[in-house]
């Protein structure tokens, strides 16, 4: 079995990364992935999609090497994507290397790793209408409506 040798993007530079925040890197496919720099000056990548409900873990509060989801308050660890007890879950992590004061990403990861995951659509789950069907149930809603009015 061959060892995966990375292949280094850089992505940008330590600065435009805010002390205890994020940065968000897009990719041609997937989700976006967060950059986190915490107090320490450490840098962590991790799949922006929290573990539980999909929340955008790049919106959450670092503090030491964690991060808090700014939906439920899930708490992911930045160094493996865990989530803490008593929650259960992980985000897929990346590879990260800081050398000189840029960022690097490795490309392979970029291009393949957790592309499949996407984020949670808002609002409840509605059954697909045609638009004969919505077309019938306006038309039905009108006479409804025309006939209320005629009896008053």
């Amino acid at each position: 079995m061959t060892e995966h040798i990375p292949d280094w993007q850089a992505i940008c530079r330590i600065d435009d990364i805010p002390v205890l925040g994020a940065r968000r890197v897009a990719r041609p496919r997937g989700l976006e992935v967060a950059l986190f720099r915490n107090a320490d000056g450490g840098i962590f990548a991790l799949l922006d999609r929290c573990p539980h409900r999909g929340g955008p873990l790049s919106q959450g509060i670092v503090f030491g090497t964690r991060v808090a989801c700014p939906l439920h308050n899930w708490t992911i660890d930045l160094c493996d994507g865990q989530a803490h007890a008593p929650d259960q879950g992980c985000t897929p992590r990346f590879a990260v290397k800081v050398d000189n004061g840029t960022v690097y990403l490795d490309r392979h990861e970029l291009a393949t790793l957790a592309t499949d995951q996407t984020r949670p659509g808002a609002g409840p789950a509605r059954p697909a209408q045609s638009a004969q069907s919505a077309q019938s149930a306006q038309s039905a809603q009108s006479a409804q409506s025309a006939q209320r009015a005629s009896a008053a």
